[in-house]
């Protein structure tokens, strides 16, 4: 099979970075995938291919740019050119940009990829229905709310063109069945980047460090954990060191450099910047815990899969997608109010002062990403692309529900 993925990828700052560089990892592991095409936004540095490509051959395309009016033709015309024998779009509303157009015309590539008759299947890591859009930084106008629901309806219908529309929450599956009567929903979860040896819950000696992970600015605001961390402090005397792991959102340039000034005066922050993919296993293994300073959510959490995936406790709001993962896929933290700084402390509080806790937090957490790895996502999407081809060569229409009832058999 020759598969072409659409997606971001490192050393790219556009949303879904990690998940393109993970879903090439190890698709490029399975025998049935021959040639892979990396359809990824142009970037200064050379992408990261750090792997072995272990008999598939691995090709980058650079072809698009984040809020480029011509990215959707650059895109189609190097589909064209490569005439792929299968399609994968790693996608969310704001995936080819946050101005209006750009990111719109990003979304009507499954329509295009439809048209082509190449089997299509559509990740979609959030939809609109699910989006706060105030909390998510995108408008606080009630009349642009309204316009951008309809937009996201529209964009919906042609993001269902695809053979397969994947989703990570089975919510969404209801939500989108319901809504616009779809029949070709499937519940793909997101998987766990890596799974490492078990670790050994040992914190390093020195501060215990607590750590964000993420692209910060919008719905991820580190005001109140750097807050919380005060307030444990003062209480506990415990020594701890505040470590901010990751860049500013697209959507908010500056937002960290202004937390850097506001905060100058609170000791033992760490700011680090971009994190490449071969410092994250030290970023998370360093870490006593790991927080989730959302004030929303838009989709399944890469960042709670990568902290279960490396032992690590964590606090964590229950909000929207957030909480209903959690209970899903049976991970566990200690909860708190998004926009109470006490309400994180006591959290914060109840792992650093209690390692059993601790280390039976993250116990639980390795086990839940240990029960989803990427490598059996990947062979999901490969089983349903071989339906959809099957389904093309007898021409026949092909029927996702046939295929669950068969997969389940």
């Amino acid at each position: 099979m020759k598969l072409a993925i659409v997606t971001a990828y490192p050393p790219s700052k556009v949303t879904l970075t990690e998940y393109g560089y993970h879903l090439v990892k190890h698709f490029r592991l399975h025998k049935e995938i021959t040639e892979l095409h990396i359809l990824s936004d142009f970037t200064d540095e050379p992408k990261d291919l750090d792997f072995d490509e272990d008999g598939c051959r691995i090709i980058v395309s650079n072809c698009w740019d984040f809020n480029s009016y011509t990215s959707f033709f650059r895109i189609a015309k190097t589909i064209s050119k490569i005439n792929p024998d299968a399609i994968l779009l790693n996608l969310q509303f704001l995936k080819f940009g946050d101005k209006k157009v750009p990111a719109a015309l990003g979304l009507l590539l499954p329509a295009y990829c439809k048209l082509r008759r190449i089997p299509t299947i559509s990740l979609l890591h959030n939809i609109l229905e699910q989006v706060d859009l105030e909390n998510a930084g995108i408008t606080k106008n009630k009349w642009l709310q309204k316009a951008y629901n309809f937009i996201g309806t529209t964009l919906t219908k042609f993001v269902l063109a695809s053979d397969v529309l994947a989703v990570t929450i089975s919510k969404y599956v209801r939500v989108l069945e319901h809504k616009y009567r779809a029949r070709n929903i499937a519940l793909i979860p997101h998987g766990s980047f890596e799974i490492p040896p078990e670790p050994s819950f040992e914190l390093p000696k020195g501060p215990k460090q607590v750590m964000a992970f993420g692209k910060f600015g919008t719905y991820k605001k580190v005001d109140i954990l750097i807050e919380a961390v005060e307030i444990v402090r003062q209480r506990t005397k415990e020594n701890i060191e505040i470590v901010i792991a990751g860049t500013d959102s697209p959507n908010t340039p500056g937002y960290l450099d202004g937390i850097k000034e506001k905060y100058s005066h609170i000791p033992q922050i760490r700011f680090t910047g971009y994190v490449a993919e071969i410092d994250v296993a030290k970023i998370f293994m360093e870490s006593a815990v790991t927080v989730f300073p959302y004030t929303s959510t838009t989709g399944s959490s890469g960042v709670l899969h990568q902290a279960g995936s490396y032992g690590n406790a964590v606090a964590l709001p229950d909000l929207g997608d957030l909480g209903i993962l959690v209970r899903e896929e049976g991970y566990a933290g200690e909860f708190f109010d998004a926009l109470d700084s006490e309400s994180l402390a006591i959290a914060i509080e109840k792992i650093l002062t209690n390692d059993d806790y601790r280390i039976s937090l993250g116990k639980i957490n390795y086990k839940a990403a240990c029960s989803l790895p990427m490598s059996e996502i990947t062979k999901m999407y490969i089983d349903y692309f071989k339906a959809i081809q099957l389904s093309k060569d007898e021409g026949l229409k092909f029927e996702l529900e046939k295929v669950k009832e068969e997969t389940a058999v």
